[in-house]
């Protein structure tokens, strides 16, 4: 069995689709049909920047979705791939859960970029900067996270924002709370404390109002239906129903992106081979967490042509 998965924010950089573009005409589609739908030449920014522009949540969203997407389609169009065929499940991290979606086909690219841009938007309104901030820790697994989470919360808001792998967990919340939660990694036995450069506080309750922004959005513009299962971020759970989709994709602002327990749920299912479009981000996670699964990480021509050769 084989799953899909797709990077989430922190994998944009300058230059990202631009050896893709210039090889294939199915890529230049996706990111000339994203630069329509968001009235702004993104594609221009993702491959020549400048890179503060790239890394703003709003750009960086629908960047790193095109730039998978684009992938995907010369997959399909010159590799002869149909998704519904080769694909199990689907997964994405955070916002690679709408990329995920549009691959499955739940949502058209112009209506996915148009959601991201307003999820990036939400998401950096929601808490005015220098409030929030998010650190991750390295060598922790998520009982010692929780714990000192919970140590370092002190009545603010300290939580799990991301369980990535056994070794790696981010949490999220007020500043100082987080600041408090570096300084006090040695005494929970945890290697490492990092504090993020990021500029919001993603995946805890500080970002209620983006939550709310996108229950309105995805009242607006709902999901359809899947023709790949999804394996949602926060129930490591499958899930079909576009009903229960949309539900989960307000939940899964403020809540947490389970990615450990997910892969750990597709290696139970069955799944053996996994393949990262768009990125190599996610994939390292997964070889930490599941032994004796293969994973792929699809970027460029040269990886696409030697993926379809396999299948």
């Amino acid at each position: 069995m084989r799953a899909f998965v797709f990077p989430g924010q922190g994998s944009q950089k300058v230059g990202m689709g631009a050896e893709l573009a210039a090889a294939s005409a199915a890529a230049r589609e996706v990111f000339q049909e994203v630069d329509d739908a968001l009235e702004q030449n993104l594609f221009a920014l993702m491959t020549s920047g400048p890179e503060d522009a790239l890394t703003l949540t709003a750009n960086a969203q629908p960047a790193i979705m095109a730039n998978a997407i684009a992938v995907l389609r010369v997959l399909e169009q010159e590799g002869g791939l149909a998704l519904a065929d080769k694909a199990q499940f689907v997964a994405g991290h955070s916002l690679g859960e709408y990329t995920a979606l549009c691959a499955a086909g739940a949502f058209s690219l112009a209506d996915t970029a148009r959601l991201l841009r307003l999820r990036g938007e939400a998401m950096q309104a929601a808490v005015p900067v220098g409030v929030g901030a998010m650190c991750a820790l390295l060598g922790a697994d998520i009982e010692k996270a929780t714990a000192l989470a919970a140590a370092a919360a002190e009545g603010e808001i300290c939580t799990v924002a991301n369980d990535n792998d056994p070794g790696q967990v981010v949490l999220s919340g007020q500043r100082a709370a987080i600041e408090r939660a570096i300084a006090l990694v040695k005494a929970h036995g945890i290697k490492r404390g990092v504090l993020l450069p990021v500029s919001a506080p993603f995946h805890c309750p500080l970002m209620q109002p983006a939550a709310d922004a996108m229950a309105a959005a995805l009242e607006a513009t709902p999901p359809g239906a899947l023709r790949v299962t999804l394996l949602a971020n926060v129930t490591a759970a499958p899930v079909t129903d576009p009903a229960e989709v949309r539900r989960l994709l307000v939940e899964q602002v403020t809540g947490r992106v389970r990615w450990r327990e997910s892969m750990a749920a597709l290696g139970a299912a069955g799944v053996e081979r996994f393949v990262e479009l768009g990125g190599k981000v996610v994939g390292p996670m997964i070889s930490r967490t599941l032994s004796d699964v293969s994973v792929a990480s699809l970027i460029g021509m040269a990886d696409i042509e030697a993926f379809a050769k396999e299948l």
